[in-house]
């Protein structure tokens, strides 16, 4: 049993989005980051982070966004979300979830221009490829997509400005576990703090 803890509009949308492309069966338990829905002593004690996502499977605790992903893509191999048999493949989606971690994420916290270089560098990366591995969908797709989503807005990119995010970016739209996140997420509201 999978019970998927997450705050709609947040990193936690990456493995909700994985979750509908899986087809697992799980139990959503939504959370306001704005109520801190993620301080309360019951949620520190799955998380001392005080972050989403959290899933727990079968009663057992994992957390970040990468390790779920890599989780759900491992356990259900049929939804392709993991090359399959090619170890330079595997590599490059870890390479590919790693930059979006640690370079990506928290690009914005430095500054617009500072964001809008390294989303330059991951265009460039991405490169006029439909996906960021291979010939389909990834995990690494989904991490990338989601903040692309999210920043999208603030970052008010010039037409042209980012061609191949923003192809990624409509290929992805497409998808109907895309679809189905947002339709779901955007019913609960997106309660995020400022």
């Amino acid at each position: 049993m999978l019970t998927f803890y997450f705050a709609p509009g947040s990193s936690s949308m990456a493995p909700h989005i994985a979750l509908h492309e899986t087809g697992a069966s799980f139990e959503g338990k939504p959370l306001s980051l704005a109520k801190k829905d993620t301080r309360t002593p019951a949620f520190l004690a799955m998380n001392p982070a005080g972050k989403v996502p959290v899933m727990l499977v079968d009663g057992r605790i994992l957390t970040e966004v990468a390790g779920i992903l890599f989780y759900l893509a491992r356990s259900y191999p049929a939804a392709g979300l993991l090359p399959q048999g090619d170890i330079e493949a595997e590599a490059q989606v870890i390479s590919w979830m790693s930059y979006i971690a640690s370079t990506i994420h928290p690009a914005r916290r430095q500054g617009l221009e500072h964001a809008r270089e390294v989303y330059a560098v991951a265009d460039g990366r991405l490169g006029n490829k439909d996906w960021a591995v291979g010939t389909r969908c990834s995990i690494a797709d989904i991490h990338l997509f989601r903040l692309y989503w999210r920043f999208r807005g603030s970052l008010t990119p010039e037409p042209g400005e980012f061609p191949n995010l923003e192809a990624h970016y409509a290929r992805m739209m497409a998808r109907p576990a895309v679809q189905r996140t947002i339709e779901i997420e955007t019913k609960i509201g997106y309660d995020l703090p400022a």
